[in-house]
């Protein structure tokens, strides 16, 4: 048990150099700490004696108490209880903080187990991932092996990748048994890697492997399943997928890298240039589309010699590893190949339903917790005498923040659940439509949350670190998940023209 003080004590600590403070129940002593104070020491001693948890609150995030706790905290006011809510690492009690599920709402799609692991996660990343990232995102560094590594040991980067055979050997956090793993389990750790609110470093930690390991899960060779799989699920080895070039982006078939067969047969020489391609600047293996003699082709290209990459400083954090992809005569053996020569493009495509799916799981958490963020805010924030959330203007824009959020994330329910019903082949068929339509609007949502979120928080939505951090990389990065992966106009249309297949012959 710490240390018990009254106010009346605290009160006697009042100057420069013996001075506490009471911050919501809590006794520190800032003395020797007031001279690193970033505010100032002057800003800082005036409080001392005092409690000052509304002014701490109304320039400090949590996060700092939380960080400066066991340095600076000596006890505890007698009889005093915590009033300020603490929501780091578990699930958050904030209205529409959660899907509705995690917050007492029923729910014909989730269960405990799905209860269990969002919460063992969100501890997960709580505990063990989210300063390192923090630190990574801010100071422009790409992620060490052993983050991937840590990852790689708690199960996320398999559980990234749906249920399947891959989870064996690799135990999911709650306790969840790999044949009961379904496509919720899977949406709740997209969902909790992009609730960091670091999309540069989320990215970084595993954009590359989610999109860059499936082609060689459902096409690739025996030995390439044996031996790269493995290797990237443990965290060991880093993957992307390399399709993007300067001159063709959504026009896949307007790819120009080349591979041309060795005159015995044995290799592809490979020659091109990618751009923008996630997690290349450190990546291991390059999971990348060429044109071959026969058409558009999927090679595993190693790192290895006349492989070089350039970092691309993009609106997001360079955590990210976002690259410049050089090949030049790049030796690469034919049992390389994923998938049959000119049969590349049936490979691409397979999986852009579930990158597509995995891209609107991370926006609608991101714009959930812009959400979560605002109405903290609203509460605690006292303008003109009163609160933000008790004018009328600001609770118009947090309802349609909210409803705009729920309803991309029941429709998102939806077709996750279609996924959990539907073999791979029938998702192919029937839901590319609803999940460019999806993506398309999860993305619109995202830029409504991102413009009102900024206007509720004024100055500090526009400001990188402080009480609107989260906020100001939201509005800086929002519109990545609005490009990658397929642009909302491709969205569009393609959501349009997949319904054209099957339209009746009905008539007004």
């Amino acid at each position: 048990m710490s240390k018990q003080f009254t106010v009346q004590e605290v009160a006697t600590h009042n100057k420069e150099s013996d001075a506490w403070v009471i911050i919501d129940g809590e006794v520190f002593n800032v003395t020797d700490f007031a001279a690193m104070h970033p505010g100032g020491e002057l800003l800082l001693l005036q409080y001392a004696g005092k409690d000052v948890t509304e002014e701490f609150y109304g320039l400090h995030r949590q996060e700092v108490l939380d960080k400066y706790r066991k340095k600076l905290k000596i006890g505890d006011i007698a009889g005093a209880t915590r009033k300020v809510l603490q929501t780091g690492g578990v699930v958050s009690k904030v209205p529409y903080a959660e899907p509705s599920f995690f917050q007492g709402f029923k729910s014909p799609y989730y269960n405990d187990s799905h209860a269990k692991f969002r919460a063992a996660v969100r501890k997960f990343y709580h505990e063990e991932i989210y300063e390192e990232a923090k630190s990574l995102e801010t100071l422009e560094k790409v992620p060490p092996v052993e983050l991937y590594q840590k990852l790689g040991a708690a199960g996320i980067l398999a559980a990234r990748l749906g249920p399947g055979a891959h989870l064996k050997g690799f135990p999911q956090l709650g306790g969840i048994d790999p044949a009961n793993f379904d496509y919720f389990h899977e949406l709740i750790a997209h969902q909790e890697h992009g609730r960091m609110g670091l999309p540069g470093i989320a990215d970084g930690l595993g954009a590359g492997h989610v999109i860059g390991l499936p082609p060689i899960m459902n096409f690739g060779p025996a030995w390439m399943k044996e031996k790269v799989m493995p290797e990237v699920l443990r965290g060991d080895k880093r993957i992307c997928l390399a399709i993007t070039e300067p001159t063709a982006g959504s026009d896949v078939a307007g790819l120009l890298t080349s591979a041309k067969k060795t005159p015995d047969g044995k290799f592809f020489i490979v020659n091109g240039v990618k751009k923008w391609i996630t997690n290349g600047v450190f990546a291991d293996y390059f999971t990348t589309a060429v044109r071959t003699e026969k058409g558009i082709s999927v090679l595993l290209i190693p790192r290895t010699e006349g492989v070089s990459t350039k970092l691309i400083r993009t609106s997001y954090s360079p955590a990210a590893g976002t690259s410049l992809v050089i090949f030049e005569n790049v030796k690469v053996p034919v049992e390389n190949l994923i998938g049959t020569e000119g049969h590349g493009f049936q490979v691409i495509m397979f999986n852009f339903n579930h990158e597509r799916w995995a891209i609107v799981a991370s926006v609608v958490s991101g714009a959930r917790l812009v959400v979560e963020e605002s109405l903290k805010w609203a509460h605690q924030r006292k303008v003109f005498g009163k609160r933000l959330i008790d004018q009328p203007v600001i609770r118009f824009k947090l309802a349609n923040m909210i409803a705009q959020v729920e309803a991309v994330e029941n429709w998102l329910e939806n077709i996750t659940f279609q996924m959990t019903k539907m073999s791979y082949k029938e998702q192919s068929a029937k839901l590319a439509g609803p999940i460019a339509l999806l993506k398309l609007q999860s993305t619109r949502v995202a830029g409504y949350v991102a413009d009102e979120s900024c206007q509720i928080l004024g100055g500090r939505a526009i400001t990188k670190t402080g009480m609107g951090s989260v906020i100001e990389s939201w509005q800086r990065s929002y519109k990545f998940g609005a490009i990658l992966g397929g642009s909302e106009e491709i969205m569009a249309d393609l959501g349009v023209r997949q319904l054209m297949k099957d339209f009746p012959n009905a008539k007004l």
